[in-house]
């Protein structure tokens, strides 16, 4: 795969080849009779269960296990409840690592290294984040909480009402730590090594044991050196003069220090009749420094060599100060009122100085970005338990955010200020009821309006959508009290184009601008992408524990937004020049399906000789296509034809000791973005490993291999067209993470 990528493809073939789309007919028959036959022997193997399996129901983390079980199988609409037991289990440093084994989720970016989390292998804003149930401020990455501070992670593959429908893929809820008075605090510190860079991390939670308040709180603070090393091969040529070929190679070499502080705090007080408050204080501080050089070689038709390099120089800091609250009242036996609220303040500043050599090639540039934004929400649901089984549940929700940003860039004459906000509102119903014991619904209705308007240099921009959701879940139990259940959901959801694809500033390209560096900017124009979705799962929870799965999903978009590239005669942020841009466009439309498949069970449960060792198993397969691109591959961005997720953990019953470990993989792919644009995706394996020694009830030692057999990840994009063609590979390194950590609970 590798060495057909050194080779740049002819301009009639301008993208790269790689797995072709698979076509999930036949293949979710397939799966879905071995999963019939698997319940089938799965329901006789667990009629008799052995004595091994009555042992493990003694082991301390059963009950955790259940209880998030116990809150999937219980749900209406379908739901993945993931608990502190696993949460913890490989002791990863960021919850992106956590995220990445759940069924049907991919992590963008280098291996090992963490990124935007993705669900069924959609882009960037079809997976909707929440935390502790409200949306997460701008700027704010769930990557970058650390799973101390986390209590549980709800995913809902399919939106309600209740929690939105700017959810395409689904929703991630991260729910931060609950106090628990009878526990003691924990305590970890630790340090890891890649690459020779040492980095350290300290976490601490406390529970708080005061009388009439219930609470915890949370502390991370880290100082991480993380090395960089990355290579881009480009290749243009004159499609009118084959032999005009010009051949380019950059390397970029750099270690990054990100140091950082990270606290919340969960405070509950309980008055009489059910009346509650909860107050959320949350901080975020983040410093990060980057220095390198990059080199660049660069070969022309006539055999010319020319060469440069460039010192680089990266600063930013990032800090979020926020309270969330949440008021609760029962207004009688059957009615209760809740109020949220949120309230922040986030700042970035961020400076990136380039220093050139003797020529053009890496120019002498400074760009600097400067930004503030405030942020707050208010929201209000009225829960009634009304006769027959029927919950009904009605809601009314605002939230704003306005942003001021200063930008300034040595290239142009751009003053880069801009003043900018959103404005939503929201109103929501929803009835959930049971029929009987065999049949339970979940039915709601939400509207939601939201506008967006920017002033700059430009001048003002301004963009209003609204969309109308029906949403509709049922579940169904062949038998009265059966662990086998079906679950169906008709849902309509969207996706709204976010601040930056709709005001952003020119963002030039820092090296010689081409099609694989085109500039940056929005767009005021855009739509709303829109979704009819449909869900069909099969579920059995077996009687010791653990579950098998197989969830089908199907969404119908209209409106996609996607990134192209065209050339552009006099820009106001290059006047007299010709350059090649990027910016958002409503392309058309889409349509992406796929099979979830997932199983979790004791190894003993199916096969009573074998040892007593957790098994964690997934594979999710994705198909899609945007009507209005030519194939083959014109699938949705950033989509994988399938990823799949082992993990297995043994305790070994002579030692206090626990070892573990999963393998992720991603296979390549490439992505026809347009008639003139194509993109590659290298394959990602991760293996990460991980021992537990326990001394004590209170002390335990952990040491944690992540990223066990790295690789180098390799990405590419080629564009073709206006008498051009120009492909360019990426090649990036990455390194094993060895981390050791002593925790404790004091």
């Amino acid at each position: 795969m590798h060495s057909r990528l050194l080779t740049p493809l002819p301009p009639e073939r301008g993208r790269f080849k790689g797995v072709r789309g698979l076509r999930l007919d036949g293949v979710v028959s397939s799966l879905t009779l071995a999963l019939v036959g698997t319940l089938a022997q799965a329901q006789t193997t667990m009629a008799t269960p052995s004595a091994q399996v009555q042992d493990m129901g003694q082991i301390e983390i059963k009950s955790n296990r259940d209880n998030d079980t116990t809150a999937r199988r219980e749900s209406t609409a379908a739901k993945i409840v993931i608990g502190r037991e696993e949460i913890d289990r490989q002791g990863d440093a960021s919850l992106g690592e956590v995220l990445k084994r759940l069924p049907g989720v991919t992590i963008q970016g280098t291996p090992g290294r963490g990124g935007a989390i993705r669900m069924r292998g959609l882009g960037s804003g079809y997976t909707q984040i929440l935390l502790d149930g409200q949306r997460v401020p701008p700027g704010f990455s769930i990557d970058s909480l650390t799973p101390e501070q986390v209590e549980k992670i709800e995913i809902m593959r399919a939106p309600t009402a209740e929690t939105g429908a700017r959810a395409i893929a689904g929703t991630i809820n991260i729910v931060l730590r609950e106090g628990q008075k009878a526990s003691p605090d924990d305590f970890k510190v630790g340090t890891s090594i890649e690459h020779g860079q040492v980095s350290e991390q300290v976490n601490w939670v406390h529970n708080l044991q005061t009388e009439g308040m219930n609470g915890t709180m949370t502390l991370s603070a880290f100082d991480s050196k993380r090395p960089d090393d990355v290579s881009t091969h480009t290749v243009s040529e004159v499609q009118a003069n084959p032999g005009a070929k010009t051949d380019r190679t950059s390397e970029t070499v750099s270690v990054g220090l990100r140091q950082g502080v990270h606290a919340n705090a969960r405070l509950q007080w309980r008055g009489e009749q059910g009346t509650s408050l909860v107050l959320m204080p949350f901080l975020m501080y983040s410093d990060y420094t980057n220095q390198g050089q990059t080199q660049l070689r660069q070969t022309d038709n006539a055999g010319a060599i020319t060469s440069d390099s460039a010192n680089l120089a990266t600063q930013s800091r990032y800090v979020m100060t926020r309270l969330n609250g949440q008021f609760n009242r029962r207004l009688s036996a059957d009615d209760l009122m809740e109020v949220k609220f949120g309230l922040g303040r986030s700042t970035y500043q961020y400076q990136f100085d380039q220093t050139g050599g003797v020529t053009s090639l890496l120019p002498t540039l400074t760009q600097r970005q400067d930004f503030t934004d405030l942020s707050n929400n208010l929201s209000g649901k009225l829960t009634q338990v009304l006769k027959n089984g029927h919950q009904l549940v009605s809601g009314l929700e605002l939230e704003g955010v306005n942003r001021n940003e200063t930008g300034t860039t040595s290239v142009t004459d751009e003053s880069g200020d801009l003043k900018a906000s959103t404005q939503r509102w929201a109103l929501y119903s929803q009835d959930e009821w049971k029929f009987n014991e065999q049949w339970s619904a979940h039915a709601g209705l939400r509207y939601e309006n939201i506008e967006t308007s920017g002033t700059s240099s430009n001048g003002v921009r301004r963009n209003t959508s609204s969309v109308w959701s029906p949403l509709l879940h049922a579940l169904w139990k062949p038998l009265p009290g059966s662990r086998d259940q079906i679950r169906m959901s008709l849902t309509r959801s969207y996706k709204t184009p976010t601040l930056y694809n709709l005001v952003a500033l020119p963002s030039l390209s820092r090296e010689t601008n081409s099609p694989t560096r085109t500039d940056r900017v929005g767009n005021p124009d855009l739509r709303p992408e829109l979704a009819t979705g449909i869900d069909l799962a099969a579920e059995r929870y077996f009687e010791g524990g653990g579950l098998l799965s197989a969830n089908l999903f199907q969404r119908n978009i209209t409106d996609l937004i996607r990134y192209t590239i065209s050339q552009v005669n006099n820009p106001s942020w290059a006047p007299g020049q010709t350059r090649w841009v990027s910016s958002p466009n409503n392309v058309g439309n889409a349509v992406t399906q796929g099979i979830e498949l997932e199983a979790k069970f004791r190894l003993n449960q199916v096969w009573t000789e074998a040892l007593p060792v957790d098994i964690r198993s997934n594979v999710s397969f994705f198909r899609s296509r945007v009507k209005d691109v030519p194939g083959p591959n014109n699938r949705l961005d950033q989509q994988p034809d399938m990823t799949a997720n082992l993990g297995a953990d043994y305790r070994v019953r002579s030692a206090p000791f626990t070892l573990g470990g999963n393998i992720n993989y991603n296979p390549d792919y490439d992505t026809r973005r347009s008639d003139n644009q194509w993109a590659y995706q290298g394959a990602k394996k991760v293996v990460d490993v991980y021992g537990l020694w326990r001394y004590s009830a209170s002390t335990a030692v952990r040491l944690t291999v992540s990223n066990l057999t790295p690789s180098d990840y390799i990405t590419g994009s080629t564009y073709s067209g206006n008498g051009v063609s120009e492909t360019a590979r990426t090649t990036t390194r990455n390194w094993q993470n060895v981390t050791l950590r002593l925790e404790m609970k004091i």
